[in-house]
């Protein structure tokens, strides 16, 4: 390093370190990244994809806020796919397999070509001084002055992964952990915890019966992620599927004892709807076999991601289970599969900018906040970095509402609820998910990312041209149409507007006469097609849409009545007990967010608003 003095210091280079630091650069302020390995920024250290459930909803939130994950994705899929397509149109989903390796040299590639400083080093303590930060000390006592500082640590804090009965003091499989930061945080006065997530074994490609698997192919006329994305034309690689047996079940259930998730060797949490092979059999011992997903890790790839076995069980174990599955009898490991048991910080402790409620310019982003997921870190690192940027530029900050984005709702949700276990997005978490459509996420969010400046021009102009046509489809969807101007099975007895005619069932916008499908500017085909599907889903759903808006309006007020953090609640007269204790604990910011906090009830909110009208 030339410099020792940065406006933002970003420690940690997964996908919320990324996604901070890069946003902050496109702020024009000076980045330094500090990684233990800068060879390994941006690394998919699980699972071979991005999107999913929910998931694909908040890579496009990402990238109309200016983020990086959506356009790599793109760049780097092996097969894309729409999940959800047989449900209602609220929860389709994109996701896509992605090659691990392709996407991490995109990563570094655009780090090489920003501002961004990246070093080889480990953040043990903070410089802080009257509650704000000022800079941070490395393992080797550099000291870096600064003026915020993005902890985006993982699942390096205090790492320690378990395999059986071994122990593996580590950040990730051949990564150190974090040692000495948990512990400074902790005599800052903040409060942590344990958590633990997992990951399946890695097979060996040429040592599994292909022809006994079941083919799983992608959608023939896939859809990007992101809105820069022209010329779309991905591969389609396989993937397959197999099925678990009572024979490998009873391997499992043989060596219960040996699991350190049930030895007591992890105190931990790990993820309720993510859970290892051997929590799945106890907890469901009647199922006689579990769908696995065969997923290949890059294009050409002789490593095998077996999705649905996540373990903990030693090796042996591990690999006498697979044997009993069907194409899996010869199969050999290149890595068994693993537990990791790691230090987080429960997010109440934070605003709903992710910057911390007590020590001014510090945000906490990513897995260290009890969420699981590349997606959900992502989300969290583009909100801290933004936020940041914002507040060293003295503009105002950018909060995301449950209303307007899933992003919105995810911060929502830990800030208000314990976090007991890690966090995963589901469209069911979402209240409004009718408002939260994939692909109404420019209309939802790009007033937002205009305001607080994290998107460029080219942006900007792109997701003008889509709201502008999508109002003038809807403008002349208000039109008169003849029933001689369309074909349906019963079609109007007189003109009607073409929008009433597009409220039934068995109608599609592409029913309609060209004239009322007309887009114009250069957009690209498929943004062109997902603007008709929205703005059919607008009009098909708009009476739930008018329900909808109207409870957000009452929210809104809620929201709007702000309480201060050095409320003393155990002051106010008629809070029950459990009410006063979480409320002290989560300080919330606003009306809205107390009445959403686990434990606080009715008549607690009630109480609480006649004492702030006394007041």
């Amino acid at each position: 390093m030339k410099h020792n003095s940065f406006d933002i210091v970003v420690i940690g280079g997964g996908h919320a370190g990324v996604e901070a630091a890069l946003i902050a650069d496109h702020y024009e302020l000076s980045v330094l990244l500090v990684t233990m390995d800068p060879k390994a920024v941006g690394r998919m250290s699980c699972n071979p994809a991005i999107g999913g459930l929910a998931k694909g909803q908040i890579v496009r939130e990402i990238d109309v806020l200016g983020g990086l994950m959506a356009g790599l994705a793109d760049k780097a899929g092996l097969q894309f796919k729409t999940l959800n397509k047989k449900k209602g149109r609220a929860v389709w989903s994109p996701r896509a397999q992605i090659d691990k390796r392709h996407y991490e040299k995109l990563v570094l590639k655009t780090l090489d070509v920003s501002n961004v400083v990246v070093v080889a080093g480990e953040v043990v303590s903070l410089v802080y001084d009257r509650a704000a930060i000022g800079g941070v000390v490395l393992r080797d006592q550099t000291r870096i002055r600064c003026k915020s500082v993005i902890v985006t640590a993982g699942t390096f804090l205090s790492g320690v992964i378990h395999i059986g009965e071994r122990k593996i003091y580590a950040g990730r499989m051949g990564e150190e952990r974090s040692e000495g930061l948990t512990e400074h945080l902790v005599s800052m006065g903040f409060t942590t915890g344990r958590l633990k997530t997992g990951t399946p074994p890695r097979l060996s490609k040429n040592t599994i019966d292909w022809d006994k698997m079941n083919l799983a192919l992608g959608d023939e006329n896939p859809t990007p992620f992101s809105y820069s994305t022209d010329n779309f034309s991905p591969p389609n690689e396989p993937c397959f599927t197999t099925n678990s047996n009572s024979l490998s079940h009873d391997v499992i259930q043989d060596n219960l004892e040996k699991s350190p998730m049930f030895s007591g060797e992890i105190n931990g949490i790990g993820p309720r709807y993510c859970p290892s092979i051997e929590d799945k059999i106890h907890r469901f011992p009647d199922r006689d076999s579990h769908v696995l997903f065969l997923e290949p890790e890059w294009k050409n790839s002789d490593q095998i991601y077996l999705n649905g076995f996540s373990t903990s069980l030693p090796e042996d174990v591990q690999l006498k289970s697979l044997r009993q599955v069907s194409g899996l009898e010869r199969v050999e490991f290149f890595r068994p599969g693993y537990a990791i048991e790691y230090d987080f910080f429960p997010p109440s402790q934070l605003k709903t900018t992710l910057e911390s409620k007590n020590v001014s310019g510090l945000f906490f982003a990513g897995q260290m906040n009890g969420t699981s997921g590349y997606e959900e870190a992502a989300a969290q690192g583009l909100i801290a970095g933004i936020n940041a940027s914002l507040n060293i530029k003295s503009k105002e900050s950018l909060v995301l509402t449950r209303d307007c984005s899933y992003i919105g709702v995810m911060i929502d949700d830990l800030i208000t609820k314990d976090t007991l276990e890690p966090y995963r997005m589901f469209t069911s978490r979402a209240e409004h998910r009718l408002l939260l459509r994939c692909s109404n996420t420019v209309d939802r969010l790009f007033e937002r990312a205009n305001l607080c400046g994290s998107i460029d021009e080219k942006s900007k102009e792109t997701f003008s041209v889509i709201i502008n046509e999508k109002r003038k489809l809807i403008e002349g969807l208000a039109r008169s149409i003849k029933p001689a101007e369309i074909s349906v099975k019963r079609p109007p007895r007189q003109s009607s507007p073409a929008k009433d005619i597009l409220k039934r069932n068995e109608v599609s916008i592409r029913d309609l006469p060209k004239k009322f499908t007309r887009i114009e500017g250069s957009l690209p085909t498929w943004i062109r097609d997902e603007a008709l599907y929205d703005v059919e889903s607008e009009i098909k759903y708009e009476g739930y849409i008018k329900r909808s808006l109207r409870e957000i309006r009452s929210i809104k007020r809620s929201n709007e009545v702000l309480l201060a953090n050095d409320l003393d609640y155990s002051q106010l007269k008629g809070l029950s007990s459990e009410a006063v204790e979480k409320l002290s604990k989560i300080r919330p910011e606003n009306m809205g967010q107390a009445m959403r906090i686990s434990g606080v009830k009715a008549s607690d909110v009630s109480v609480l608003m006649v004492n702030l009208k006394r007041s």
